[in-house]
């Protein structure tokens, strides 16, 4: 198999917030404006930058570093906890931009979309998706604020688009075709390709393969029985060419939490209750899609760098909080705890449909979780989160806050 570039008319857009979190916080405050902003998951010296202004970047404070580390580094850095219903609030609000243009809109993550403007009435017109990628920077910039910038790629698939929308940030446009696409490759290191960590690099290393532009020339078959040994090998065969291979959706596979603690603890007690909020959240998330899970798992971290997890298939499906909780609860009293607990998480696996539902014996009843589960969520959709709790929950408003998980939208 010798399969060409693809040259067709380069028609996929993909386009993201340039330093997302930082860029909305420096937007809802001009006094930060051109200046050092890091956005971490908590404001203590241990906790994470998640986000950084390209201010703040530049002084080498980047995503992982904590906020210690970041005040060494400028003792000028503005730290600012995350506002998820802040940055939510500008995904809907770019979202919807997008929709002016096309139905064909996938979001990716809270900050980045995927648009097909094949059969778009845009490009019917006769307008260039360059032209189309400006239209789009400057509709940004009336629904999200002028402070805000957008990168924009251009391809002839989500990869290729991907690669581009990454070239020149911020505030980049780039188009790669079949007739630029090796000049590009020629510019770039393998670990500049979406998709490419260090070990598929040191996979492809060992072949031989030491360049994009050596990646391209491969032949299919050392891709695919030397270097990925698998199908993958002819994924990226067809990708590195310009051909969509990316736009299937496998759907979502599970739905959890985790919570890195402020106060470390290996108190079973304070455990529970932390796991209680976990598994709350989850089950809002989970009822809020409509599935029901099959499956539960529970993992712990310890400050002398040990991990414990464990998971199980239920013989029933979970639903309500209570029963997610019950299931996680019953991991959780099998745990070994070595040392203080840093960091706690729980999923619920093997998704499906909560409709139809098989009826129970105590359905419609005092016991039915399901209804009780759904009338709870009600009363917090419309009066705020955690207006109803368990009593295991009582006091906890300020543990474990609402966050924007990495590849989440808000939108389930």
């Amino acid at each position: 198999m010798d399969l060409p570039l693809n040259y067709n008319q380069p028609l996929i857009m993909h386009i993201d917030l340039n330093s997302c979190f930082a860029i909305i916080e420096q937007q809802a405050n001009p006094l930060i404006r051109h200046k050092p902003v890091a956005v971490a998951a908590y404001d203590s010296p241990g906790g994470a930058v998640i986000a950084s202004s390209y201010e703040a970047k530049a002084l080498g404070i980047k995503l992982g570093v904590n906020v210690r580390e970041a005040r060494l580094l400028s003792k000028d850095v503005i730290v600012i906890m995350p506002d998820p219903e802040k940055y939510f609030d500008a995904h809907r609000r770019f979202k919807k931009v997008l929709l002016n243009y096309t139905d064909e809109v996938t979001p990716k993550s809270v900050d980045e979309f995927i648009v097909d403007f094949r059969g778009s009435r845009a490009v019917q017109r006769g307008k260039s998706l360059a032209d189309i990628g400006l239209d789009i920077k400057q509709d940004i910039k009336q629904a999200l604020g002028e402070y805000v910038t957008v990168n924009v790629g251009i391809g002839t698939n989500r990869f290729l688009a991907k690669l581009a929308a990454g070239l020149h940030k911020p505030d980049g446009l780039d188009i790669i075709t079949g007739e630029n696409l090796r000049e590009v490759y020629e510019k770039l290191e393998l670990i500049d390709l979406p998709g490419i960590n260090t070990r598929y690099r040191a996979r492809l290393n060992v072949a031989g393969i030491y360049t994009p532009l050596q990646f391209l020339d491969a032949p299919l078959g050392a891709l695919r029985k030397q270097v990925f040994k698998s199908i993958v090998g002819l994924h990226w065969y067809l990708r590195l060419r310009g051909h969509e291979i990316d736009n299937i959706d496998f759907g979502r596979k599970s739905f959890g939490q985790q919570y890195a603690l402020g106060q470390k603890t290996s108190d079973i007690q304070e455990l529970s209750r932390l796991l209680m909020k976990l598994c709350e959240k989850t089950g809002r998330r989970l009822r809020g899609s409509s599935f029901v899970g099959g499956g539960i798992h529970l993992w712990l971290n310890f400050e002398n760098r040990m991990y414990w997890a464990q998971g199980y298939k239920l013989k029933k499906d979970v639903y309500s909080t209570q029963d997610i909780f019950l299931a996680a609860q019953r991991l959780l009293n099998t745990a070994a705890i070595p040392a203080r607990v840093t960091n706690i998480g729980v999923t619920v696996f093997n998704l499906h449909p909560a409709n139809p539902e098989q009826l129970g014996l105590f359905d419609d009843s005092r016991l039915d979780t399901r209804s009780l589960a759904r009338a709870a969520d009600m009363v917090n959709d419309r009066y705020g989160e955690f207006t109803i709790v368990p009593a295991i929950m009582a006091n906890m408003q300020d543990v474990i806050l609402k966050r924007v998980a990495f590849g989440g939208t808000g939108d389930n």
